[in-house]
């Protein structure tokens, strides 16, 4: 097997080694930004105000009780998703009037609340 050398300050290096240290470093960096920015979402209560006030005439209070068929149950659904939807409605990736609509009012803290509220309801489960 042969491993790629790189000269580096008069000595050599393994290129593939080197790559391998970068990308665990970065994958550390983003996991713990994704971390603390749900960690950083807020108590229960006060995103379950926010969700009150935004999501839960169509979703439901708990997000498993949507207003028609055809809406989405939230309660349960992972922070990042909840979280990454609402940023594309938001910026238009993701087109539905009425959901480009309400997320349009939400701040970034928001957003941010809003998943992590429905994350912590019980979702949806299968009986096997």
């Amino acid at each position: 097997r042969s491993s790629r050398l790189l000269r580096h300050n008069g000595g050599e290096i393994n290129a593939t080694g080197m790559m391998m240290k970068y990308l665990t470093q970065a994958l550390i960096a983003l996991s713990i930004i994704s971390v603390a920015t749900l960690a950083n979402a807020g108590d229960i209560e006060e995103n379950k105000k926010k969700a009150a006030e935004v999501c839960a005439a169509c979703h439901g209070a708990d997000g498993n009780t949507p207003l028609m068929p055809e809406y989405p149950k939230l309660g349960g659904q992972h922070a990042d998703y909840i979280a990454a939807s609402l940023k594309k409605y938001k910026n238009g990736k993701r087109a539905n009037p009425i959901m480009m609509g309400m997320a349009a009012t939400l701040s970034e803290a928001d957003v941010l609340n809003v998943a992590a509220y429905y994350a912590s309801q019980k979702g949806l489960s299968l009986k096997y």
